[in-house]
Formats: structure tokens, sequence, C-alpha cells
């Protein structure tokens, strides 16, 4: 697979999703447009997958980049505003991340 999804370990809501490319690029616009094509058409499946997974109005896309150099897309399920802007963060516990991991790779269609 030329990308993997994975729960973020310092989530902002439940079901908080990074999609990276495996091969290693610092910024996002640095993919070529092959690549860049497939993280993004990957992000949408897992996007879908979380939409099915987790109740939520629905799943934002954010694109950050400064704190990993490595390129990578934030999923986030959305109720409010808020829940995209990185200022609060949720913890969950490691049984509960992987019962969540599990539901939402059982609706990513590949």
């Amino acid at each position: 697979n030329y990308c993997f999804a994975f729960l973020d370990i310092n989530p902002n809501v439940k079901g908080h999703v990074l999609c990276v490319p495996r091969k290693p690029v610092d910024k996002l616009f640095d993919l070529d447009e092959s690549d860049y094509n497939q993280l993004m058409s990957f992000s949408r499946k897992v996007a879908l997958a979380i939409r099915q997974a987790v109740p939520c109005k629905r799943v934002g896309m954010s694109v950050v980049g400064l704190e990993v150099s490595h390129a990578h897309v934030h999923l986030i399920p959305l109720e409010v505003m808020d829940d995209i802007r990185f200022k609060k963060k949720v913890k969950i516990n490691p049984e509960e991340m992987k019962k969540i991991a599990e539901l939402i790779a059982s609706f990513f269609i590949s």
C-alpha cells in the first residue's frame, strides 16, 4: 500500500486519524502529482469509513505540517468547528483506541 492510516495519539476528538504516505516527504505539496492524488484518494476512503464508524456531523480534513516533518493529512470527526482547531485534546485509553481503530477499519473499502 502506498499510504497508511492510524489514530492520532493526541487526538482532538475520538476518531481523529492521520493518513500518511509511505514515501518520506516533508511537505504535502512536495509530493509529485500522482503520489498526492493517491494520498487524497486514500484519505477520502478513510474519511468515508470514519463517517460510518464515528457519530459526527461531518469529517473535516486539515493539513498543517509544522509539528512533524513528514507529510500527513488529519481526518477529524466534527460536531462543532472547535473540533478541528487543535486547541483541545481528549484522552482515550488504549483499549478504546483499539476498538475505534477496528471499527473504522471494518468500514474501510480498499
